[in-house]
C-alpha cells in the first residue's frame, strides 16, 4: 500500500483513555494510591538509614537526624492542618469561575475543565500532599533514646516539603488556566484545537474499491438510551476480520439512541456472535469530541448564538467563533467525508463509519449564525469574508453549499436593511468584521 493510502490503526485502549479523560476521579485516585507506595519506600529508606548508623555505632548521627526530623515535624503538621482547607477554598472559587464561564459561553465548556490535565494534576497533587503529611506524622516515634529508635522520618519529611513546593507551582499554573476559561479567545481556541485533533485522527481515505457485499443482518442497541459517544474501532475491526465481513455503523457519533435502534449492519457471509461485539458501542449522557467530527462546530455555533442574543449582544465573540469555524472548514475542505473506512492490517476495509458530509458541516457551522447575522454588520461582513476564503480553497464540487449560504445571507440583508448605504456596508467582506 502506498504512503498516501496508509491509515492510522486504531489504538486498542483509545475509547478507554478518552472515557477516563472525561472523568475527574481517576487521576486523584491514582495519585492517592501512588502516595501509599511512595510513603512505603520513603519509610523503608528512613529505617535503613537508622539501621546503618546504629551498626556503625554512630548514635550522634541518629541524634542529629532526630533533631532535623523534629524541626521538620512543625512543617508537616502545618501542612496537614492547612492543606484540606486550602483545597476546599481553591476549588470552590474555581467552580464559581467555571460556572460563570458556562453561563457566558455554553454549558458544554465545563468539559474543558474536567478534561484539563492541569486541573486533574493539581487536585491530585493537593490530595496526595495532604495524605502524605498524615502518613508521615504516623512515622514519628515517642522514643527519645537513639538506641531505641526504629526509624526517623527524615526522607519522608523532605518528600513532604517537595510535594508542598510542587503544589505551589501547580497552584500558579492552575489559577492561570482557570482565568483563561473566563476569556473567550482561549476557550474557542481550545474547542477548535480539539476539533482539528479529531480531524487529524481520521484515517487517510483511499479509493472505496469494490462495493460492499449485500447486507445480511442488523444488530440493534440493547443498552440504556443515550447519546452514541464512540465505538471501539479496534474491536470491531478485529471481529469483522475474524468473520470475514464488513461492519457498517448506521448512526452517527452524537446521535441519540433508544433500545432497539439499529447500530451495526453486517455485510458478508455470516453474522458475528453478539457476545463478540459486547461493549463495542459506548452510550453516554452527552456528546464528546472523541470520533465526533461535528461537536466542535456545535459548540462554536452555540457560543456565537449566545453572544448574538439580545440579552448579551456581543458580536465580537461571534466573530471569534466564525474565525475558528472557517479554520475548521478549511481543514476538511479537501478531505473525503460522509464515510470513514477503517481497515485491518492488510488494508482490507472492515468497518465503515458514517460521519458528517461537507454540506452537513457547512450547514452546522453557518446556518444558525447566519440567521442572526442580519442584526450585526460586523458578523455579516466576517461571514462573507470567510465564505469567500473557503470558496477559493474548496474544489468545484463543494462550492454549492457555500454559494447557497452566501446568497441567503445577501437576501436576508436586502430584506432587513432598506437603506442602500447600510446594506452596502453590511455586504462588504471583512476578515475582522469591522476592523
Amino acid at each position: 500500500m502506498s504512503r498516501e493510502l496508509r491509515h492510522r490503526r486504531p489504538r486498542a485502549l483509545s475509547p478507554l483513555r478518552e472515557h477516563l479523560r472525561d472523568t475527574f476521579w481517576f487521576a486523584p485516585t491514582t495519585a492517592l494510591t501512588l502516595v501509599f507506595l511512595l510513603w512505603g519506600v520513603a519509610d523503608t529508606l528512613d529505617a535503613a538509614i537508622v539501621d546503618a548508623l546504629r551498626e556503625d555505632g554512630d548514635l550522634e548521627g541518629i541524634r542529629r537526624l532526630m533533631a532535623i526530623a523534629e524541626d521538620a515535624r512543625i512543617i508537616v503538621t502545618t501542612v496537614s492542618a492547612a492543606m484540606m482547607t486550602f483545597i476546599g477554598v481553591v476549588f470552590s472559587i474555581s467552580l464559581v469561575a467555571v460556572q460563570m464561564a458556562a453561563g457566558n459561553f455554553t454549558p458544554r465548556i465545563v468539559r474543558i475543565f474536567i478534561r484539563s490535565r492541569i486541573s486533574k494534576l493539581t487536585f491530585a497533587v493537593f490530595l496526595a500532599t495532604f495524605l502524605l503529611s498524615l502518613l508521615v506524622l504516623t512515622s514519628y516515634e515517642s522514643e527519645a533514646d537513639p538506641r531505641d529508635v526504629m526509624t526517623v522520618p527524615v526522607v519522608q519529611s523532605a518528600l513532604t516539603v517537595v510535594m508542598v513546593v510542587l503544589s505551589l507551582v501547580l497552584f500558579i499554573a492552575y489559577v492561570t488556566q482557570t482565568l483563561q476559561l473566563m476569556k473567550v479567545g482561549p476557550v474557542v481556541e481550545r474547542i477548535n484545537k480539539e476539533s482539528l485533533g479529531e480531524v487529524a485522527r481520521m484515517p487517510v481515505q483511499g479509493p472505496d474499491g469494490a462495493p460492499l457485499a449485500p447486507e445480511i443482518a442488523r444488530m440493534s442497541h440493547q443498552g440504556r438510551a443515550g447519546v452514541l459517544r464512540d465505538v471501539h474501532i479496534a474491536r470491531l475491526v478485529r471481529v469483522a476480520r475474524r468473520n470475514g465481513v464488513v461492519l457498517r455503523l448506521i448512526p452517527r457519533i452524537g446521535d441519540h439512541m433508544v433500545p432497539g435502534t439499529p447500530v451495526l449492519a453486517v455485510h458478508g457471509p455470516r453474522v458475528p456472535a453478539r457476545s463478540a461485539l459486547r461493549h463495542s458501542v459506548s452510550v453516554g449522557v452527552e456528546r464528546t469530541f472523541h470520533q465526533d467530527l461535528g461537536f466542535g462546530l456545535r459548540q462554536l455555533s452555540d457560543i456565537a448564538l449566545r453572544a448574538l442574543s439580545p440579552a448579551v449582544n456581543d458580536p465580537t465573540t461571534a466573530v471569534q467563533c466564525l474565525d475558528r469555524i472557517v479554520v475548521f472548514l478549511a481543514a476538511v475542505a479537501v478531505r473525503p467525508l460522509g464515510a470513514v473506512h477503517h481497515r485491518d492490517r492488510k488494508g482490507v476495509v472492515r468497518l465503515v463509519q458514517n460521519v458528517p458530509g461537507w454540506t452537513d458541516l457547512v450547514d452546522l457551522g453557518l446556518t444558525e449564525i447566519r440567521g442572526c447575522a442580519t442584526a450585526s454588520p460586523q458578523v455579516s461582513r466576517r461571514m462573507l469574508a470567510g465564505i469567500d476564503d473557503l470558496l477559493r480553497l474548496v474544489p468545484e464540487e463543494r462550492r454549492a453549499p457555500l454559494v447557497r449560504h452566501r446568497a441567503l445571507l445577501v437576501q436576508a440583508l436586502d430584506r432587513t436593511l432598506p437603506e442602500a448605504a447600510e446594506r452596502a456596508f453590511a455586504l462588504r467582506p471583512d476578515r475582522q468584521g469591522i476592523g
